[in-house]
C-alpha cells in the first residue's frame, strides 16, 4: 500500500480550466483569475501574452483591465520592460510589444490541499534577434494560497535568465523609469493608495513609498470596498522599490530596474518576488506591517538548476 501525506488525502478546494486561450484558476467554485498564455490583440497591434486577466476580487469583482483605451498595451498584471538590448543594441520595445513577443513554452499546473501552482517557461524573442531565436528565458512559478481569514495571498516568482551575454533591460528611458511588475487596476474615483507612511496621492514621477502599497475601491457600481495589496520580498535587488502610480487611467508599478539599463549575467540570473494579497474593505483592515513581515521570511519557490 502507498503511503499518503495528509496533503494529498485532503481535497484540494481549487480547480485549473484550461482553453486554447489560456487557464482560469477557481477555488470553491469560485473564478480568481486567468492566465493569458496564447498571444492575444484586439487590433492587431500591441500583441500581448503571459498575464493575468481577469483577477477578481473576493466578492467577484473584476479588478483589472486589459487593453483600455488609454494605454491599449496594459494587461491586467504583467511585468515587461521598455528598453531590451543585447550589447548596446535594441531589441525592441517589450513594453507595448514593438518587435518582442513572449512565447510560452510551458505552463504546468499543481493542486495541492492548501495552494494552487502555476509554473511557466517563457522565451522572449526579437524580430531583429538572430531570425527569432529567443534572447531571454523567463521561469516564473505563482502560487494562490488558499483562501484564509478573508485573504487570498499570490506569490509571483520571476527568475530572468539571458541566454546571450550582454543582455540589458530598463524601464522607460525617463525620469519615470517605468517598468517591472504591474498592476492594470480599475481606477474609480474612491480609489485609495495607503503606504506604511499612510495615505499617498500619487505623483507623476517615482514615489519613495515603502516595501508595500494598498489599494481599495468599491470596484463596481454599488459594490462593497474591497482591495488589492502589493508586497515587494526583501530579497529583491532594488528593495524597497519606488513606484509609479496613477489615480486613473494608467498601471501601478513596482519599479524595477527604472531609468538606467541594467546588464544580466549569463550565469547569474535575475530573480524578482511580489505577493499579491486580495481582500475585503480597506487598508485599515488588515495589518499590512505583519503580512509584509511574514512575506519576507518565505524562501525562494523555483530556481534555475
Amino acid at each position: 500500500m502507498t503511503n499518503c501525506t495528509s496533503k494529498e488525502l485532503k481535497k484540494s478546494p481549487f480547480l485549473f480550466k484550461n482553453s486554447d486561450q489560456g487557464i482560469e484558476l477557481q477555488e470553491n467554485g469560485k473564478p480568481v483569475f486567468f492566465y493569458q498564455r496564447t498571444p492575444k490583440s484586439l487590433t492587431g497591434e500591441y500583441i500581448c501574452s503571459n498575464y493575468i486577466h481577469p483577477l477578481y476580487s473576493l466578492n467577484g469583482d473584476t479588478l483589472t483591465e486589459e487593453f483600455p483605451a488609454d494605454h491599449p498595451y496594459h494587461r491586467g498584471v504583467f511585468w515587461t520592460w521598455h528598453q531590451l538590448f543585447a550589447d548596446n543594441v535594441s531589441l525592441g520595445d517589450g513594453w507595448i510589444n514593438d518587435g518582442i513577443s513572449q512565447d510560452v513554452i510551458t505552463a504546468k499546473t499543481e493542486k495541492e490541499s492548501d495552494r494552487a501552482l502555476i509554473s511557466l517557461d517563457v522565451m522572449w524573442k526579437s524580430s531583429t534577434y538572430e531570425n527569432g531565436k529567443p534572447f531571454l528565458h523567463e521561469h516564473t512559478v505563482i502560487i494562490v494560497h488558499q483562501l484564509k481569514s478573508k485573504l487570498r495571498k499570490i506569490d509571483f516568482e520571476i527568475t530572468l535568465k539571458p541566454l546571450t551575454a550582454g543582455l540589458q533591460i530598463g524601464g522607460s528611458a525617463d525620469k519615470k523609469g517605468y517598468g517591472g511588475f504591474c498592476v492594470r487596476l480599475k481606477c474609480p474615483e474612491s480609489l485609495v493608495f495607503t503606504s506604511e507612511k499612510g495615505r499617498i496621492t500619487p505623483q507623476e514621477l517615482q514615489s519613495e513609498s515603502g516595501p508595500w502599497m494598498d489599494f481599495s475601491a468599491g470596484f463596481s457600481t454599488g459594490s462593497a470596498v474591497s482591495g488589492l495589496t502589493i508586497l515587494s520580498h526583501p530579497g529583491n535587488p532594488d528593495f524597497p522599490e519606488p513606484w509609479i502610480l496613477r489615480q486613473k487611467g494608467s498601471m501601478q508599478n513596482v519599479v524595477f530596474p527604472g531609468q538606467n539599463k541594467i546588464t544580466i549575467p549569463v550565469d547569474k540570473p535575475v530573480v524578482l518576488r511580489y505577493r499579491i494579497i486580495i481582500h475585503n474593505g480597506n487598508a485599515e483592515s488588515l495589518d499590512i506591517p505583519d503580512l509584509q513581515s511574514e512575506y519576507g521570511k518565505t524562501d525562494l519557490i523555483n530556481i534555475f538548476k
